[in-house]
């Protein structure tokens, strides 16, 4: 789910701007309040998951951390509810998107539990989605150990998500900023990062769509880094105490109940396989044997800093999670195969593709089809640079909403359309990028971001693996069409061959006539 739409929704909304005046006074943040920071606990090498940590880091002069490619949804989930339940002393969450739903109250079910054994439990989450969930967060904070906090809140706590940014209207340049990060941390040891928010489309558990994401698990020097990052957040005065701005109306132990009424109405998960597509066995396990199956690198972690939400545009992109990812991808030597849910490479990427093609060097892009895009307007702003991508020399493949799951390299969709989620890259034969950052302007300079890089041509390898074989379908290729100037689609047929689409596959006109209506009330900065 991109950001994006919080302006996609609000285009809608067009002439909010014209009554922005009468909703100025509608709804506003209560004074903020000075508070004493906090800090990760780093007293952590008693704990179970410390002593994890110790035995598998190498000896070296460079200090290396532990990491394991998380691609099927099962297993990425079990990492973070065995983390969760083998932490001892801290458990550190920090989401752009917590859903109530199966997904979202197993893993806040979880939370509470640690709290039991006395764990510290500290929750961030940023509130543009928490519409209508006030009770969820403030009734799980009502624990003992358990602290939540929204990020950058908007003023409106009404449950209809259309009304609430109506009435933020006036608010605009502030909510417009999203804190995009993904991040579970236990012990301070253990953590998992990357695209995935909490949500049963996240997990394989969607009915109409599911997404195709990448996490990772890491341990070691990166995992204190991270928890840097985190006290950052948690720190900022842009994250509020939810006690600030939706307080309780019940007493503390009805308040407990209702939370646990609300939490035990979750699903069970599905089950998992044995093994994960890159045959290694789930994370709980390993964890219980104590034989973890990890890859020991170097890495280089980007942290936007949360005043980057206060900043310009030019300013905000300075010392980046972008600017720092672009720096990788532009140091490749030979190839880059990027995978981005939402591309807009705009002017400044499409030179940077131009050079790095004639000096040599191979790209590959992976984005979603029209078809398989949860936003039809950050498609159209990829579209505009579609053809130029292919006349410089951009290999693309457009996820198809059928036809990638076939594979089941990514876990099975069933009956439910597959979307690309994951944020990642790969930079020549030996580097591997996973975070939560689109390659779009949102994600360069409004939103904060988090990227992991990995030395680790192993890794590389473990990616391959997940991605080729023989005609392994990405969804479809895109060529050309003879005199440059159309776009064509080539989807693999049952006979090996190729089955050539001249107009975008699918039925879209009205999806079509949507973003020819909105695309000139929403500039290429806002998508």
């Amino acid at each position: 789910m991109a950001a994006s739409s919080l302006i996609r929704r609000l285009t809608v909304l067009v002439w909010a701007a014209v009554a922005s005046a009468w909703l100025a006074g509608c709804a506003s943040l209560p004074p903020p309040q000075p508070r004493a920071p906090a800090a990760a606990i780093t007293d952590v090498d008693d704990t179970a998951l410390g002593r994890l940590v110790r035995p598998g880091a190498p000896d070296g002069a460079a200090p290396l951390s532990g990491f394991r490619l998380l691609p099927e949804a099962a297993f990425a989930f079990d990492a973070r509810i065995s983390l969760a339940r083998h932490a001892e002393k801290s458990l550190d969450v920090q989401y752009y998107l917590i859903q109530n739903d199966d997904v979202g109250l197993l893993l806040l079910r979880e939370l509470r539990d640690a709290a039991a054994r006395g764990v510290r439990v500290r929750l961030l989450v940023d509130d543009l989605y928490t519409a209508g969930e006030d009770e969820v967060f403030s009734t799980l904070s009502a624990f003992p150990n358990v602290e939540v906090r929204l990020f950058n809140p908007l003023p409106s706590r009404t449950g209809s998500f259309a009304l609430r940014l109506l009435l933020s209207f006036a608010d605009f340049g502030r909510i417009n900023h999203r804190m995009h990060n993904k991040l579970l941390v236990a012990d301070n040891s253990f953590a998992v990062s990357g695209g995935r928010n909490i949500a049963n489309e996240y997990f394989m558990r969607g009915t109409a769509a599911n997404f195709i994401d990448m996490d990772v698990l890491s341990c070691g020097p990166v995992v204190r880094r991270m928890s840097e990052g985190f006290d950052r957040y948690w720190n900022s005065e842009h994250a509020w105490p939810i006690e600030r701005i939706a307080p309780l109306r019940v007493p503390v132990q009805e308040a407990q109940q209702r939370f646990d009424a609300m939490a035990s109405t979750a699903l069970p998960d599905v089950p998992m396989r044995q093994r994960d597509v890159l045959d290694k066995s789930p994370v709980g396990e390993q964890l219980v044997t104590g034989k973890l199956e990890l890859r020991w690198a170097p890495f280089t972690l980007f942290v936007d800093h949360p005043e980057k939400i206060t900043r310009k545009p030019e300013a905000a992109f300075e010392g980046s999670v972008t600017e720092g990812a672009l720096g990788v991808i532009n140091s490749a030597k030979h190839e880059v195969k990027i995978g981005s849910p939402y591309f807009i490479p705009g002017a400044r990427g499409m030179a940077m593709m131009k050079t790095a093609i004639e000096r040599g060097g191979r790209i590959t892009v992976v984005t979603n089809s029209l078809g398989a895009t949860d936003e039809p307007l950050a498609y159209a702003g990829y579209e505009r640079y579609r053809a130029d991508m292919l006349k410089i020399g951009v290999t693309i493949y457009e996820i198809a909403p059928m036809l990638t799951g076939r594979s089941r390299r990514f876990g099975d969709f069933g009956k439910s359309i597959s979307r690309l989620h994951a944020k990642l890259a790969v930079i020549d034969d030996d580097r591997i990028f996973v975070g939560s950052m689109n390659l779009d302007h949102r994600s360069a300079a409004v939103n904060t971001e988090m990227g992991l890089v990995i030395d680790s041509p192993e890794l590389v390898k473990e990616y391959d693996k997940l991605i080729s074989g023989e005609r392994v379908s990405l969804g479809y290729r895109l060529r050309l069409a003879p005199g440059g100037r159309r776009v064509q689609w080539l989807e693999y047929d049952d006979a090996g061959g190729d089955i050539v689409h001249e107009d975008e596959p699918g039925e879209f006109l009205w999806l079509r006539f949507k973003n020819w209506l909105l695309l000139p009330f929403v500039g290429e900065e806002l998508l």
